[in-house]
């Protein structure tokens, strides 16, 4: 990815459409463009390429530019769906390809979410537009679809308008009179292929006002199109990081210190060497990486290596661990939302309380952390699976001693993520071994470094209190959370040269609470007095973006407080929480199908059911769990069914498959994922350790989608947060013991 710079000034990307075949770069646009945008697509020979999102070939084939990272999700079908249903496009032509690192493809939605309070003393309007200076293209917090619609909706209306008018102009007619379907361009019994007008295309003008297409019947929008990167990787033909071969490349792996301010003091160099291809050792301050002609080799130098190192400061601990997130809610907070007046309903009343824990949470995705590097020529390429190739970019450079000019990032598909690969270390490693060592070289972590360097999901811990009235009603709700200011240290450590983040958060009067640390915990009950307040915590352990983030707990703890609260009022669960959702009628409807679907009992004690529900990003779940406790004293969940309205849906499959893996992993959070802490390391060393389920006791999984003309909401996330405390509940149903800590554990009762 060549290095575009950005200027202050303000773009409609609506308005404007670059066209022209290779090396021709003709403006077609109607309004002025700033040419420190222009778009920077490649086009293959028999290409013509169509402003910054869409090439059309000789051959017929249409290909995508996408700027999300596909990480599983389904983002390389989505995105070019929107398009390829505006132009006409046959799907069976489409293919994609990762757009380059230009201002275009900025995520100004996933930066406002991931860095709110980095920019929260500028204006909203900066923070948005400075996400396009800077080139800030992320794939995170559900945003795909809710960011890049609109755009790729008018790239392909714009591309079809241009082939009609080519298609018009040989017909001698009116272009409004002819539409495009499966690839060609009609008029009556008239039809012209796509790839036999698109050269001619690039030359014509777009009118003032670009149409989209009316028609509702055969649509690629809305339907179930086979997913463009199946084939791939079922054949196994797709390239991810790992299958990056060069010439003359060699292999490395990683070790680094404990968590903490840590520094190498002695590594067995001599016995490294003697392993059969290794080629060398180096060493950096807080890690060391051996260099091979294969992994395999890399790995097995390392452990002869037997680096030590010193670690300064605080023991970190499972129990210093606990003992910052106690320190912290007994200690200052600040109020981050609030309605109405507790203070009046909480005197002299009596207030329903408990305390909830969350442990720290691992990624745990498939593929670890990797890169492959190559400085040659003055300039350094970049092969890494990254959310954030800009930020990838800037520390590879940094971590190289070069300009970001010299560094050309080529993102590759990624094997899960779940917020991991927004991360920048290895990037930065495989840099600065491919300086040092002046060969390409391919990073991989291995398993175990994988867990004890994450950047976990914070621990965290939440006290709730409310008060009920004579009606069972709550009057007032206090929620408290405990938690690291995770969105403060993810914006420090990704956007530490950041100009303008820093001149925001040295704005005096900055407060320290953090929202990113207690997202999702506002309630969306009618509660007509509430407040939510954040207390930071100092735990000594990095920590990250996670899937679905600190809704993760702030769900948790909501969702079970109020079953402990109906509990109380003598009301059955799924009639309490109806009740307070008259603002929320999408919820409310979610909540009533999965009730229905199922055949709710009303939580009574022995029917092992539990339910909960949530929304954010735009969308709306509930989840009802089945579990039992068997005769080992092991959670099992046998059933979960889910209720969704995520608004209107570019591709239902996709939806589905994101709410099924999004509960599973749900599952792997309520029930493992976690890791305590020992001398400064992580227990977790491997999948072994995580207690992450398999196919033979994952539960039964319903899904009910619900049909909406609402703007799409996001779904990635979605699933996750409403799964523990569905099955918590249903524990309570089954057993009597309420569990306040995750992961849940029998015998965690407080």
């Amino acid at each position: 990815m060549a290095d575009t710079q950005t200027s202050g000034r303000g773009i409609d990307r609506r308005k404007l459409l670059i066209g022209g075949g290779a090396g021709v770069g003709l403006i077609v646009a109607y309004a002025l463009w700033p040419r420190h945008y222009m778009p920077n697509l490649t086009a293959a020979p028999g290409e013509t390429i169509f402003g910054a999102w869409l090439k059309i070939g000789k051959d017929g084939e249409v290909t995508v530019a996408v700027p999300q990272a596909e990480l599983g999700q389904g983002v390389y079908t989505a995105l070019p769906q929107i398009l390829a249903d505006e132009l006409g496009a046959d799907w069976r032509t489409v293919g994609v390809e990762a757009a380059p690192l230009n201002a275009l493809y900025a995520n100004a939605l996933a930066a406002d979410i991931l860095f709110r309070d980095a920019f929260a003393n500028l204006p909203e309007g900066f923070r948005r537009s400075h996400a396009e200076r800077t080139a800030l293209m992320l794939t995170a917090a559900s945003t795909s679809i809710r960011a890049f619609e609109p755009d790729l909706r008018q790239a392909g209306a714009s591309a079809r308008v241009l082939l009609c008018k080519a298609a018009a102009k040989r017909w001698k007619v009116d272009w409004r009179s002819c539409n495009t379907a499966e690839g060609f361009v009609i008029h009556g019994n008239d039809r012209l292929r796509f790839a036999d007008l698109a050269a001619d295309a690039a030359h014509q003008s777009l009118p003032q006002e670009i149409p989209l297409r009316q028609e509702t019947s055969n649509r690629l929008s809305g339907s179930s199109v086979q997913r463009l990167d199946t084939p791939a990787k079922v054949d196994g033909s797709a390239n991810f990081a790992a299958d990056v071969r060069l010439p003359d490349m060699v292999f490395a792996s990683v070790r680094q210190g404990p968590v903490g301010d840590t520094r190498l003091l002695s590594s067995n160099h001599a016995a490294a060497k003697k392993v059969r291809g290794v080629l060398s050792i180096v060493e950096n301050a807080n890690w060391v990486a051996v260099v091979a002609e294969n992994w395999w080799a890399a790995n097995k130098g390392l452990d002869a290596l037997a680096p030590r190192f010193e670690t300064r400061g605080a023991i970190v601990d499972s129990d210093s661990i606990d003992a910052g997130l106690k320190a912290a809610i007994d200690g200052k907070g600040e109020r981050m939302a609030s309605v109405g007046n507790l203070e009046p309903v909480f005197r002299d009343a009596q207030i329903v309380a408990a305390d909830y824990s969350v442990g720290l949470a691992l990624h745990a995705a498939i593929e670890p952390m990797t890169a492959t590097a190559h400085w040659t020529d003055g300039r350094l390429r970049l092969w890494v699976p990254t959310q954030a190739p800009g930020l990838a970019r800037a520390a590879a450079a940094k971590a190289a001693n070069v300009s970001e000019d010299a560094v050309i990032v080529y993102p590759m598909m990624a094997g899960g993520s779940f917020g991991a690969k927004l991360e920048t270390v290895a990037a930065a490693q495989a840099a600065l071994l491919t300086r040092k060592f002046g060969r390409p070289v391919q990073l991989t972590w291995s398993r175990s470094e994988e867990c004890l360097h994450d950047r976990y999901r914070p621990a965290a811990l939440g006290r709730m209190s409310a008060r009920l009235g004579p009606d069972g009603a709550i009057q007032g709700w206090l929620c408290k959370i405990a938690a690291p200011p995770v969105g403060h240290e993810v914006a420090k450590r990704l956007l530490g040269g950041d100009v303008a983040a820093a001149l925001s958060q040295a704005i005096p009067g900055t407060g320290i609470g953090d929202h990113a640390a207690v997202a999702g915990a506002t309630p969306f009950y009618a509660i007509p007095n509430y407040a939510l307040d954040h207390h930071p915590a100092d735990i000594g352990v990095p920590v990250g973006e996670w899937r679905s983030g600190a809704h993760s707990y702030s769900c948790f703890f909501t969702e079970c407080f109020l079953d402990e609260l109906a509990h109380v009022a003598g009301v059955e669960a799924h009639s309490f929480r109806i009740s307070m959702l008259g603002g929320h009628p999408r919820l409310a409807r979610c909540l009533t199908t999965v009730a229905s679907l199922g055949a709710w009992q009303g939580g009574i004690a022995g029917s092992g059911q539990g339910m909960a529900c949530h929304m954010f990003r735009g969308s709306y779940i509930a989840v009802m769990a089945e579990a039992h406790v068997d005769e080992d004293q092991q959670i099992r969940v046998d059933r979960l069914v889910a209720a969704v309205d995520c608004g209107r849906m570019i591709n239902p499959d996709l939806v589905r498959q994101q709410i099924e893996g999004g509960l599973i992993f749900g599952v792997a959070g309520a029930l493992g994922g976690s890791t305590g802490f020992t001398d400064n390391l992580a227990d977790a060393r491997g999948f072994a350790d995580l207690n992450l389920p398999t196919l033979a006791d994952s539960p039964e999984i319903q899904v009910e989608i619900i049909e909406s003309g609402a703007d799409p909401g996001g779904v990635g996330e979605l699933a996750v947060p409403p799964v523990a405390p569905a099955i918590a509940n249903a524990i309570q149903s089954a057993t009597g013991v309420r569990l306040r800590d995750l992961p849940l554990t029998v015998g965690d009762d407080s």
